[in-house]
């Protein structure tokens, strides 16, 4: 298809009902297909899409707002995809172009993979972090003395809640509050009747993905990340912060491996709010 033609192709809101195609998209890029993600993403956030004439999707990519409502103060970018068949067409940079003009003054942020970076720092996004995605089988070991965990339960969201958005330093209710659905496992940890952490383990095709994992400090998220893993047959998988040197020598200590990394960009806020320290994974790079 001509590039002209794509260059009229309007942009449009997509819905929980996109998910297929969403995932035919993936799938046409050699990603996994992830529908149960999408679902999220889509439930969640707002996604954009670009309709092939010929069927399918040009490209797509997926917004969730963190914040007050119709106020966000950031927005997460994932899942930028282009049909194999319609890149280097500047398809991805009219996405991105409309987002960055839909968001207006708020934050941007995303997790940019080295083949997408260069496009997202012509839009002006900088570098302010990194993450290693480590996979493999978790290989027991000992426990994290005087750590305790247990399975979370509904009392418990008010405080995850709380927690999370300290943390993250903006409210991801919308978000946090789908976890329960979404999630096949999710942990707290306590000490003296306070929330010191908290992880949930999410399927994503053969894997589980640990995400997000808030922990007060790294023992704390060993033994969340322990707990998680136990009794699991999926291979784990989850996003580091590049600056938890600890936690990330210790899983690869116990069998997982390095997958690849990603860049964290922000544009128009020199660095993400929130408590780095405390924050080890995202849910997923595709919301931040």
């Amino acid at each position: 298809m001509p590039t002209l033609s794509l260059s009229v192709l309007p942009i449009r809101r997509l819905t929980p009902r996109d998910v297929t195609a969403c995932a035919d998209l993936s799938e046409d890029r050699g990603w996994p297909r992830e529908e149960h993600k999408w679902g999220l993403l889509l439930a969640a956030g707002q996604g954009y899409g670009i309709d092939d004439p010929e069927g399918g999707l040009v490209g797509a990519c997926v917004v969730t707002d963190y914040g007050p409502h119709g106020r966000p103060d950031l927005s997460a970018i994932g899942m930028v995809l282009v049909a194999e068949r319609h890149a280097r067409q500047g398809v991805g940079r009219r996405l991105m172009r409309h987002v960055v003009t839909e968001a207006g003054t708020t934050p941007l942020t995303l997790f940019a993979t080295p083949y997408g970076r260069p496009l997202y720092e012509e839009l002006g996004f900088k570098v302010t972090g990194g993450a290693e995605m480590v996979r493999g089988h978790f290989l027991p070991g000992a426990a994290e003395s005087g750590v305790s965990t247990r399975a979370a339960t509904a009392e418990d969201l008010v405080s995850i809640l709380r927690l999370d958005a300290e943390v993250f330093g903006s409210d991801r209710t919308h978000m946090i509050t789908r976890l329960p659905a979404f999630a096949d496992r999710i942990r707290v940890a306590h000490e003296d009747g306070l929330l010191i952490g908290y992880a949930a383990a999410w399927p994503n095709m053969d894997t589980h993905v640990v995400g997000p994992l808030v922990a007060r400090d790294t023992r704390t998220a060993k033994a969340l990340v322990t707990a998680l893993a136990e009794g699991g047959e999926r291979p784990l998988r989850t996003d580091i912060d590049v600056r938890h040197e600890e936690l990330l020598a210790w899983l690869k200590d116990r069998g997982l491996v390095t997958v690849t990394s990603t860049a964290v960009m922000t544009y128009g806020v020199p660095d993400l709010p929130g408590d780095w320290t405390r924050r080890f994974a995202p849910l997923t790079v595709a919301a931040g």
